[in-house]
């Protein structure tokens, strides 16, 4: 006979289907939508059979009524910052989206503690103790609290310095890499005490360890990184999420946080690749870098370029390189590229789009904001499948890039981006540079590719100038 409950997990293992084609729709532009489709539908069909549990355990009405007034309280603040949030303010509002769930894993862990190890005469404690399962649940309440609040202040760090509100170079305390060995160590101790006495106080101890390693391990990591952060810690909430479903006994919610988890570790290993950083050193804190001197060398004078000129100069090349940066996404000039694009290719120019893996200041920025502005996803290019066509183009168009196109990362050893693949621009005959001064980039290092006799500054904000590079054309 088909009961409530098994109809509940019925529901739970579609929902955890519809994320996993979720997942597979999110890796390629063209199924994106689908995907994100598919995530939604398993969303609703997860609350739809989680409330119909609470109902049917019988639940108190203040307590359906909080859970009611929480997702309303919820999807309000959601729609209301979904419609307002701009692009270029997504990396630091997922960000923030990922502390939430940290302090959610915080809090089901202490419900769990206090529900469990505070009341050891309780019914529910005793038969735990019976089964033998009292430490491994003290476990599951010690690690998840863990994870959560690492999780909580990690993303608060990183949305400070993704929005400006903190500096973006890195904290540099003494010994900062002992200080997270020896955080991780004495958690290992705290969970082993834990587990054969639970206390309040190891519970506070380590709430507290956590809150100040979550905040010390992001904000030991420079600006340059903080595309992989953002990943890195999509990929903590995960984890957070998976131990808060171990704790509520909740099999959708640790597949959730399992795949979430995963996911996000593994897009975190694949930018480190691309950025020629350790994994290990990124989700360490930064582990083993130090910082390095500023960089005061002088190379010379800058070329200036009008956009009258800058439009001769593209209407008789015979190929065009564009590579986007956040620049780019702050003066929401993508539709302008895109009308750019559509005039140079009418005249028969080359155009495409140089893609790096960690443009702007959230995986796939650029590729989002021209998809957008409706760019064909076929010349829109990875770092990998155009570097070497750099040579043979004509004019490339660096707008609002600055790291990812910054040649001391493959010249200059004791650069602090030194080994870092980037996009080889300088290689092209002609390189137009957009941008709003000679300030260096998120990373704080100076950029030699503005000082090259091939190179030249097209000042101004840039939406601006390429409205008027349009309007010469």
């Amino acid at each position: 006979m088909l009961t409530l409950e098994t109809a509940a997990t019925a529901a739970y293992v579609v929902a955890a289907l519809l994320f996993v084609l979720s997942l597979a729709g999110l890796s390629r532009h063209e199924t994106s939508r689908a995907g994100i489709s598919f995530g939604i539908v398993g969303m609703a069909i997860a609350l739809v059979a989680t409330i119909a549990l609470a109902i049917n355990h019988q639940i108190e009405p203040l307590g359906l009524g909080l859970l009611f007034g929480a997702m309303a309280i919820g999807a309000a603040i959601g729609l209301w910052r979904a419609r307002v949030v701009e692009m270029t303010g997504m990396p630091e509002l997922i960000a923030l989206l990922h502390s939430f769930v940290g302090l959610a894993a915080v809090l089901v862990g202490w419900n769990g503690y206090l529900h469990i190890e505070a009341h050891p005469d309780g019914p529910d404690a005793i038969a735990m103790s019976e089964q033998g399962m009292l430490g491994i649940h003290s476990a599951e309440v010690f690690i998840g609290v863990f994870i959560g609040a690492v999780t909580f202040t990690g993303s608060i760090v990183a949305n400070l310095k993704l929005s400006a509100r903190m500096k973006s170079a890195p904290l540099m305390l003494p010994g900062k890499n002992i200080l997270n060995l020896g955080s991780l160590v004495a958690f290992a101790a705290l969970t082993v005490w834990f587990v054969i006495d639970p206390s309040l106080w190891l519970l506070v101890a380590v709430t507290v360890l956590a809150l100040l390693l979550g905040w010390h391990l992001v904000a030991s990591i420079g600006g340059g990184d903080m595309p992989v952060v953002v990943s890195m810690l999509n990929s903590y909430s995960g984890w957070a999420a998976a131990a808060a479903g171990f704790l509520l006994g909740n099999n959708l919610l640790i597949v959730t946080g399992a795949l979430v988890g995963s996911s996000g570790a593994y897009l975190s290993y694949i930018m480190c690749k691309a950025m020629n950083r350790s994994f290990i050193s990124v989700i360490a804190g930064g582990f083993g870098i130090e910082a390095g001197p500023a960089d005061d060398k002088d190379y010379g004078e800058h070329r200036e370029i009008t956009a009258e000129s800058a439009a001769e100069l593209l209407s008789s090349a015979s190929s065009v390189i564009i590579t986007p940066g956040y620049g780019m996404a702050v003066a929401q000039a993508q539709y302008g590229v895109a009308d750019l694009t559509r005039k140079l290719r009418e005249r028969g120019v080359d155009v495409r789009f140089g893609i790096h893996p960690v443009a702007g200041r959230l995986p796939g920025h650029m590729n989002v904001l021209l998809a957008e502005a409706k760019v064909p996803y076929d010349i829109v290019l990875e770092m990998d499948e155009i570097n070497d066509d750099f040579d043979a183009t004509s004019v490339v168009l660096v707008i609002g890039a600055n790291d990812t196109v910054n040649p001391a990362a493959s010249e200059d050893p004791s650069s602090p981006i030194a080994g870092m693949p980037v996009l080889t621009v300088w290689n092209a005959q002609n390189v137009i540079v957009f941008k709003r001064s000679m300030a260096s980039g998120y990373a704080g290092v100076q950029n030699p590719l503005f000082f090259r006799e091939n190179t030249q500054m097209l000042f101004g904000d840039a939406k601006d100038r390429v409205d008027a590079i349009n309007a010469a054309l």
